[in-house]
Parts: structure tokens; C-alpha cells; sequence
């Protein structure tokens, strides 16, 4: 079975899940009927999962499949957690919980700081399979994980991050396809 677009659509709802939240927390807890910001995330990543058995089986994909199924895992507990917070009546008892667990590293640098980056990491790991056939696609998931990573002056950039991804990712895996229908015809 073909997984692509399932892992295509996936980078974009993590878009869609970003252009939420960048409207702001007020926004985002005056969601109904239920968090679609994080249900957006939770739904992107896991998305992405039936395509990671099809990348080929290079160097590039035994590194970037740990790699991703970490950042996978941790943007799930972030929305669990995310899911907690929005049900909560108050800021007040939001804050209260978020202070509560910011205590815990072995909770909050999973799940809220360093965990989620894996994702940007694994996905660029897995481009990097494609790079000899399609070096544009490739280029695009550098420069996408370039802002992720160093775009901090760029208000919102995660939506970009996953918007100009899954482009790439549309590159790298249907560019070649359509090169290779048009030759045997």
C-alpha cells in the first residue's frame, strides 16, 4: 500500500496544528468542542507512521527511524499533556500544573522541551535517502530544519517548517515517479 500521501498530509496538519497555536493560548483554550489545535498535531504524527516501514532500507533510514518514532512519541505526551492543560477551567490552574511538572525533567524535557525536535531531526535523516535522486526535495527539508532549529526571530516558523517539509517531501516522492511514467510512455 502506498503511504505517501498519508505521510504528506500528516506534515500538513502539523502545519495546520502550528497555524492554531499561533493565534495564542486565549484562542487555543477557547477551542470547542475539543482542542483541535492539538488533536491536529496528535493526528499529523501519527500519520506519519505507516510510511516509516517504506523508506529504503539505507543508513540514513536506520538512523532516522529511532530518531523520528522519538520525536513521534514525544509530540504524543506533549498533546496529552496539552489536552490536560486546554480542560482546565482556569489560567490560574493551568499555571499551577504547568509549574507542577516543569519540576520533573524526566516529564517536561521529553515531552515539552528537547523531545519534539526529533521529529525535524528524523525527517531530514530520512530525506537524506533521496538526496542523488532528487536534490531539490532534499534542499527543501535542509532549509525547513535550518529554521527550526536556528529561526527563532521567525514569528511562527513551525508552520513553515512543516509547510515547506511536506513540499519537499511532495518533491522527493512524486517528482522521480511522474520523471519515470513520462519516460515509459
Amino acid at each position: 500500500m502506498n503511504f505517501k500521501p498519508f505521510f504528506i498530509a500528516g506534515l500538513l496538519f502539523e502545519a495546520i496544528g502550528q497555524l492554531l497555536l499561533a493565534q495564542g493560548n486565549e484562542f487555543v483554550y477557547a477551542l470547542k468542542p475539543i482542542d483541535f489545535a492539538h488533536w491536529s498535531l496528535f493526528l499529523g504524527v501519527t500519520l506519519l507512521i505507516p510510511q516509516l516501514g517504506q523508506f529504503p532500507k539505507k543508513t540514513y533510514s536506520y538512523l532516522g527511524i529511532p530518531v523520528i518514532i522519538i520525536g513521534i512519541v514525544s509530540i504524543i505526551g506533549m498533546c496529552v499533556l496539552d489536552f490536560i492543560w486546554w480542560s482546565q477551567p482556569t489560567q490560574e490552574i493551568r499555571n499551577e500544573f504547568a509549574g507542577h511538572i516543569s519540576k520533573f525533567p524526566s516529564i517536561w524535557k521529553p515531552f515539552i522541551t528537547t523531545g519534539p525536535n526529533f521529529l525535524n531531526i528524523g525527517l531530514l535523516l530520512l530525506a537524506l535517502n533521496y538526496l542523488k535522486q532528487n536534490k531539490l526535495g532534499v534542499i527543501l527539508v535542509v532549509v525547513a530544519t535550518l529554521i527550526a532549529f536556528f529561526g527563532r526571530f521567525i514569528p511562527s516558523r513551525l508552520i513553515y517548517v512543516y509547510v515547506i517539509t511536506a513540499i519537499g517531501y511532495a518533491i522527493i516522492f512524486y517528482k522521480n515517479k511522474s520523471i519515470n511514467e513520462y519516460q515509459t510512455q
